[in-house]
């Protein structure tokens, strides 16, 4: 192989790996706004748990918030086009 060839090879497959990478960017995003809010929620349920010592209401409270805004925005960001 020469190295013409080998340098074609690696253009063909670095804009393939582009093109999937650019598909995938929706879905990735989607799944990090989920894991985020859960995140998010959880650890001010948490917080306020550990401040307020009422552990654990706050905790499942922040996460089922997490888990519904979570949802919302794999929703949100699911139907944009």
């Amino acid at each position: 192989m020469t190295i013409d060839e080998s340098t074609r090879r690696l253009a063909r497959t670095l804009r393939a790996f582009q093109d999937r990478a650019q598909q995938a960017g929706p879905a990735a995003s989607a799944s990090y706004a989920l894991i985020g809010a859960i995140g998010l929620f959880g650890g001010l349920g948490y917080g306020l748990d550990a401040w307020l010592g009422t552990a654990p209401k706050l905790l499942l409270g922040g996460l089922l918030l997490g888990v519904a805004a979570g949802f919302y925005l794999l929703v949100t960001i699911g139907t944009r086009r």
